[in-house]
Parts: structure tokens; C-alpha cells; sequence
């Protein structure tokens, strides 16, 4: 089994399970991975995450130029900013996941630091996340925002919008996708209750322990 073979069957088993669990609908979310030769495999665009074919899944070269396959996500340029501005990036996962967009929108969310302190697995997975201003879908300053942010988040909240999560790897995104909208879930359920959130001493140990860098 080829590189491109084993992604395209892996991007296609994980957006069917965030299609099934409702982390995204309709034709909604858009997944990369970056290839060991430099190109991209890209979910195409007006996709359903839910019924994606592997052959028809987007192939584009290492300047994001369309090789193969159907027409990319239009929020290729989200994409190709995190690749550029952090060279770990091995995945990007962009999603309209409800609770995430929800947060997004809510009054007193943190620009600078959009998930509260509620578990040690969202810092650990995510760092902290920078809310980003609403912009019309597939527009290109999208990608401005993320490369004005040097590098140094590994998931942002679009307003309005959704999520992106930038990560070594597919699974690797995945999962700290998944974490990022159980705890957007937790944060919108537990507005105005005033729960305990860590303190920043504990939010330091878990940022030292786990070697966090966004």
C-alpha cells in the first residue's frame, strides 16, 4: 500500500466518524495531510466528510497547486498557512463542530486564550487557542491571521465559523480535534457557573510535564 493510499483511506475512516458523531454536517469541515515528498492530500471541496470517495480526494503539489482528483477545499489557504508557518504540521483538520462555534460567539470568550482551563488533556493537546475574527469562508486573509500568528498556535477558533487544529499527524490531529469540542462543550455548559478551572500554577506544570509549545 502506497503513502498516498493509506492517507486517503485514513482521512476517509476519520471524517466518516466526525460526520456520524455530528462534530460536522452537510458538506461542512475539510481535512489535509502533508505527504513525505512535500505534496498535499486535501478533502475536496462541497464534500460531505460523511461519504468521501479516497480516489477522488484532492492531490495538490507543494505549492498547493491542483495535481489530481476532484477541486480542493476552498479553505485551502487555512491550510497551506499552518504548513508554512509551523513545518511540524504533518495534518490540518478545519471543523464547524457545534459547541466550538457556539464558545465562539459567546460573550466574554478570551481572544487570546479561547478554551478556559477546565482539563490538563485541552492544554496538553491544544496549548492555547486564539480566537480569530469572523471572515467570509474560503477568503484568503483567513490565511493572513494564521501566518500573522508566527507559528506559535497549533489550533484556532474562526468566529462564527469553527475550529482548526494543526498536528504532527492525522490521528494526532484528530484527537486533539475531538478535545477541542468536548471542552468548548464543557466551557458553553458551565457558562456563568463559576467552575473550578486550573490554576496557573497547575496550568504550568501540565505546559512544562507535557512539553507544550502553542
Amino acid at each position: 500500500m502506497t503513502e498516498s493510499t493509506r492517507v486517503r483511506d485514513d482521512i476517509c475512516l476519520i471524517a466518516k466518524s466526525i460526520f456520524d458523531r455530528g462534530l460536522t454536517c452537510g458538506a461542512s469541515g475539510n481535512i489535509s495531510v502533508r505527504l513525505s515528498d512535500g505534496s498535499y492530500i486535501v478533502t475536496p471541496t462541497g464534500s460531505s466528510m460523511g461519504f468521501l470517495d479516497p480516489a477522488r480526494i484532492s492531490h495538490l503539489d507543494q505549492n498547493m497547486r491542483h495535481l489530481s482528483g476532484d477541486k480542493p477545499t476552498k479553505e485551502t489557504p487555512l491550510h497551506s498557512a499552518f504548513y508554512d508557518t509551523r513545518p511540524q504540521t504533518g495534518a490540518v483538520i478545519h471543523l464547524h463542530s457545534t459547541y466550538a462555534v457556539a464558545l465562539s460567539m459567546l460573550p466574554g470568550t478570551d481572544p487570546d486564550n479561547a478554551l478556559p482551563a477546565l482539563t490538563p488533556y485541552a492544554i496538553m493537546r491544544l496549548g492555547k487557542v486564539k480566537l480569530l475574527p469572523f471572515f467570509l469562508p474560503g477568503d484568503a486573509a483567513m490565511g493572513a491571521a494564521i501566518r500573522d500568528l508566527a507559528g506559535t498556535r497549533s489550533a484556532v477558533l474562526l468566529a462564527n465559523h469553527g475550529p482548526v487544529v494543526a498536528e504532527k499527524d492525522l490521528w494526532t490531529a484528530t484527537y486533539a480535534m475531538e478535545e477541542f469540542e468536548e471542552t468548548a462543550k464543557l466551557a458553553v455548559l458551565l457558562k456563568g457557573a463559576q467552575p473550578n478551572v486550573l490554576s496557573d500554577a497547575e496550568i504550568q506544570a501540565v505546559v512544562r510535564k507535557f512539553h507544550v509549545d502553542g
